[in-house]
């Protein structure tokens, strides 16, 4: 089993180990899966706004790496493409900002699309991002402090590792979810630590 990954990403990689396993374990082909990670490039938007945009970015990426390999005479069993944003909705009367991944899939013939859970962005850091066209790493970094949870003990427990901010969102949209959620619970850290979320799911495949 080969998997070819538009992106390079080490978030993005680890993703894909992890869902890959996961098969594994329903489907023995999947144990020895190897997975193919090459940057490429799309006319997708650095910081995707809306789901379409994200869907158009993650399908860009799988066709792009399909592209890639196919020009050197290569190939793979899937191609894929991860792409992370934001998307809103307008629930009576507000509108909420949410960050969220979405995936797509496809063996060359047949494609799917899948998508990670999502979260509420602090509407401080959604302005800071759409209205001044600033990165989201770069945005949380200055608004949560460029170390976050670093001194932070939860009663009669410390965190395991002090959290870059920038380096957790740069490296994926997965670590970006993670990110937005630490920074969001902070004032909740003496009720409970905060626990590692992951969203490395990226639906059915084809």
């Amino acid at each position: 089993m080969r998997i070819a990954l538009g992106s390079s990403r080490a978030a993005k990689v680890a993703a894909v180990r992890a869902a890959a396993a996961r098969v594994a374990s329903i489907d023995a082909r999947w144990g020895d899966a190897a997975i193919i990670a090459c940057d490429v490039e799309t006319d997708a938007p650095a910081m995707p706004l809306t789901d379409e945009d994200l869907m158009r970015g993650a399908m860009a990426r799988a066709l792009a790496v399909q592209a890639l390999l196919s020009k050197d005479g290569a190939g793979a069993d899937l191609y894929l493409g991860l792409e992370g944003g934001f998307h809103s909705a307008e629930v009576q009367g507000e509108r909420l900002t949410f960050l969220k991944g979405w995936a797509y899939v496809t063996d060359g013939s047949r494609g799917s699309f899948g998508a990670s859970p999502s979260i509420i962005v602090p509407e401080v850091l959604v302005h800071a991002v759409v209205e001044g066209g600033r990165e989201l790493a770069e945005v949380i970094d200055e608004t949560a402090g460029s170390t976050m949870c670093a001194a932070v003990r939860a009663p009669g427990r410390a965190f395991p590792r002090s959290i870059h901010a920038g380096d957790e969102l740069r490296s994926g949209s997965g670590s970006r979810f993670r990110a937005v959620l630490q920074y969001r619970t902070l004032p909740l850290v003496r009720v409970a630590p905060i626990t590692s979320l992951r969203s490395s799911s990226f639906g059915r495949t084809v």
